[in-house]
């Protein structure tokens, strides 16, 4: 009797040992399957000047988007995010030398990836803030590849990105953020140029297309930070600590990193790359900011 009921219990241990190992092998190939998932995206044809007034532009473009801080200070890319027994996702080489996708990207590839989140060998790019991105003029577009064409080369061959069997697991489960190309309106039209000067209008471009990734879409804050561990961002309209601010202390905030009560800001706030907008980029951001309705704290 004890014998059958150990032979029974064997059987049904083994039973779900075998679902188990089934579950576990579906996981991998559906997280295989979204971690290599092919997109095909039409992309519209814009112009790329070639002046050095273009180029320059393209380079502020470049920095108060904070493509360095992903990518380095010389764009050469490293290993930005790495989990062992997870995942490695490197910030590719933005230049011409070894490593470097500048040699191979054609305008449209560039527009591809960053408007639309997607790279050379339509994959798409692991965060990659093209949500926010996506939102750049086309001159503005232009002008930051026009900026990335002419980068000197910088020799530095990275690993290929990579999920491992755990990370494809959770891929599979949802567990991992969407990206930005499952996120972005694809058929919407470009943006319209905006003519900068201290105005809503344009303050209300810079920040669509440097706040909301972190902020949210409305910029009272949203949880932000790796699975597991989010916290909310601040709240950036009137409802929030922005209110008893000036614009002067708005200013110094962004070019200091440090609050007008003497708080830190968040080493994840890429401050150092906002504080280089122009006099007239901030003071257009904290118009807009002002004219945004009070909104509570965002969760």
């Amino acid at each position: 009797m004890v014998r059958k009921i150990l032979k029974w219990v064997g059987i049904v241990l083994g039973g779900l040992i075998g679902l188990l190992v089934v579950a576990v092998v579906v996981l991998l190939i559906i997280g295989g399957a979204r971690a290599n998932k092919k997109y095909e995206i039409p992309v519209e044809t814009i112009t790329v000047p070639t002046g050095e007034e273009a180029i320059r532009r393209g380079e502020h473009v470049a920095v108060i988007h904070f493509c360095q801080a992903c990518h380095t200070d010389n764009l050469g890319g490293q290993v930005y995010f790495s989990i062992p027994g997870l995942l490695t996702i490197p910030s590719p080489n933005l230049t011409s030398g070894a490593g470097g996708v500048s040699s191979i990207y054609t305008d449209e590839d560039w527009v591809r990836a960053v408007r639309h989140g997607v790279g050379h060998d339509g994959r798409a790019l692991w965060i990659m803030p093209s949500k926010a991105f996506s939102r750049l003029s086309d001159e503005d577009m232009g002008a930051l590849i026009a900026y990335l064409k002419s980068l000197p080369p910088v020799d530095n061959a990275l690993p290929e990105r990579s999920f491992e069997p755990m990370g494809r697991v959770m891929l599979a489960l949802g567990m991992v953020p969407p990206v930005a190309v499952d996120v972005i309106d694809h058929t919407a039209p470009p943006v319209a140029a905006v003519e900068p000067g201290v105005t809503v209008e344009y303050g209300e471009y810079l920040a669509q297309t440097t706040c909301t990734e972190c902020h949210g879409a409305t910029l009272n804050g949203i949880p932000f930070g790796p699975p597991g561990e989010e916290v909310p961002t601040p709240n950036l309209t009137p409802g929030g600590e922005l209110v008893a601010w000036s614009e002067e202390e708005f200013m110094a905030t962004l070019r200091t990193g440090v609050t007008p009560s003497g708080h830190e800001l968040d080493e994840r706030m890429p401050w150092q790359y906002f504080g280089q907008m122009t006099d007239a980029e901030l003071k257009a951001l904290w118009m807009y900011l002002g004219s945004l309705p009070a909104l509570e704290q965002g969760q």
